[in-house]
C-alpha cells in the first residue's frame, strides 16, 4: 500500500509539473537596480498576465503560452520582451524612459488648438479609421502629449502612463503600453511600438452580446490573425486565402512554411512554425488585396495567429486593421 501511495504521489506531482508551467522572476531598475513593484507581466495581445509585487518579484503560468515571447511593461520605463523560461527565476532589467520635456510639455494656451489636431491625428493612426476604430475611446487622453520641437515634420507622441481603451464596438478593454510613435507628414507614413493587454470581455453583458458576437466575425475574417491561424491549419484555400508571389505565381503551404530545430521564444513544439518567402508576397482574401514585405527572411508564428509583428511590413487591407480592430489572441471564433 506504501508502494502504491508513493506511485500516486509522483505521479500526480509529476501531472502538476507536466500541465501546470510557472515562470518566476523579479524586476529591476536597470540604472539603480533597485525592484520595481507593480510591473506588468503577460503575454502581449491577451488576458493573461500578473504583475510584480512590492519586492518585484512575479508567478505567471504560461502553459497555454508557452511558445510565446513574455512581456514585462511599468509606467516609466520601455518595455522589455523576452523567451519563456521555467528553468532559474529571472532576473529583468527595465530602462528608464528619457523624455524631452522642453520638447512635449504644452501649457500655453497657443498650443491648445495645436494638440486638438495633433490627438485627432494620433487616434486615426493608432486607432485606425473602420467602423470599430470609430468605436473606440482614450479613457486617458490627457495622459498623451506631443512634441514641439523645430522638426514639423515628424508628429511624435508620447505616453506617460499606459493608454487605456475601451473598445465600444468590439466588447473589449485594453491597456496598451506605448513605446514609441511616429507620424511622417510628408510622406503620411507612420511607426508605433508598443504591447498591450485585454483586461476586460463584455460578451457577458447580455444586451449586448449578439452585437459583439457579429462584430468580431467580421473583424476576424481577412484578419492577420485568421491568415496566420489558418496557415498554420495548412488550410488557406478552404478559408478563402491566396497567396502569390511577386511576379504573380501562387504560392502554397509548402513553399511559404517551414520549422526548424530553434523557436525565437522557446522549445520548438507543435504550434511553433516559420513563415519565409524569397520575394515579398501578396495575399488575396476575396476582394481584399496586401502587401507583404519581409523585414526578416524567417517570421515566426503560432497556432493562435501571433506572429512576430518586427518580422513584416503589411501594406493594403490588412494594415488598415489596427487597434480598433485587433483581437486577443484568446478569441475562438465559433
Amino acid at each position: 500500500m506504501r508502494k502504491f501511495n508513493l506511485f500516486l504521489f509522483l505521479f500526480i506531482n509529476f501531472s502538476l509539473v507536466a500541465f501546470s508551467q510557472v515562470i518566476k522572476g523579479t524586476i529591476k531598475d536597470k540604472k539603480t537596480e533597485q525592484t520595481i513593484c507593480y510591473a506588468a507581466v503577460y503575454f502581449d495581445g491577451t488576458f493573461a498576465g500578473t504583475q510584480s509585487d512590492m519586492d518585484g518579484n512575479f508567478e505567471l503560468n504560461i502553459s497555454t503560452n508557452s511558445s510565446m515571447p513574455l512581456t514585462i511593461s511599468c509606467v516609466g520605463y520601455y518595455s522589455v520582451t523576452l523567451p519563456v523560461n521555467t528553468g532559474k527565476p529571472l532576473q529583468i532589467y527595465l530602462t528608464p524612459k528619457a523624455y524631452d520635456v522642453d520638447g512635449i510639455v504644452v501649457s500655453s494656451k497657443s498650443r491648445v488648438g495645436q494638440r486638438q489636431k495633433n490627438l485627432a491625428l494620433f487616434k486615426s493612426v493608432f486607432l485606425g479609421t473602420t467602423a470599430n476604430a470609430k468605436l473606440c475611446y482614450i479613457l486617458n487622453e490627457k495622459d498623451i502629449t506631443f512634441n514641439y520641437a523645430a522638426d514639423d515634420d515628424t508628429l511624435r507622441a508620447f505616453a506617460s502612463k499606459p493608454i487605456l481603451i475601451f473598445n465600444k464596438g468590439l466588447g473589449y478593454k485594453i491597456t496598451y503600453f506605448l513605446d514609441r510613435f511616429e507620424y511622417y507628414k510628408k510622406d503620411s507614413s507612420f511607426l508605433f511600438k508598443g504591447n498591450n493587454i485585454f483586461t476586460d470581455d463584455l460578451i457577458n453583458d447580455e444586451k449586448h452580446e449578439q452585437f459583439y458576437k457579429r462584430k468580431r466575425e467580421v473583424a476576424y475574417l481577412g484578419s492577420r490573425m485568421h491568415f496566420f491561424r489558418t496557415l498554420w491549419a495548412n488550410n488557406l484555400i478552404a478559408s478563402g486565402f491566396t497567396v502569390k508571389d511577386s511576379f504573380g505565381e501562387y504560392l502554397n503551404y509548402e513553399n511559404i512554411v517551414i520549422k526548424e530545430n530553434l523557436s525565437p521564444f522557446g522549445p520548438l513544439n507543435s504550434s511553433t512554425k516559420l513563415l519565409t518567402a524569397k520575394k515579398n508576397m501578396q495575399i488575396s482574401y476575396f476582394s481584399n488585396l496586401t502587401k507583404v514585405v519581409f523585414l526578416k527572411q524567417k517570421v515566426f508564428f503560432n497556432e493562435n495567429g501571433y506572429f512576430d509583428q518586427l518580422g513584416i511590413y503589411w501594406d493594403g487591407d490588412m494594415a488598415l486593421q489596427r487597434i480598433g480592430d485587433m483581437l486577443p489572441y484568446d478569441y475562438q471564433n465559433n
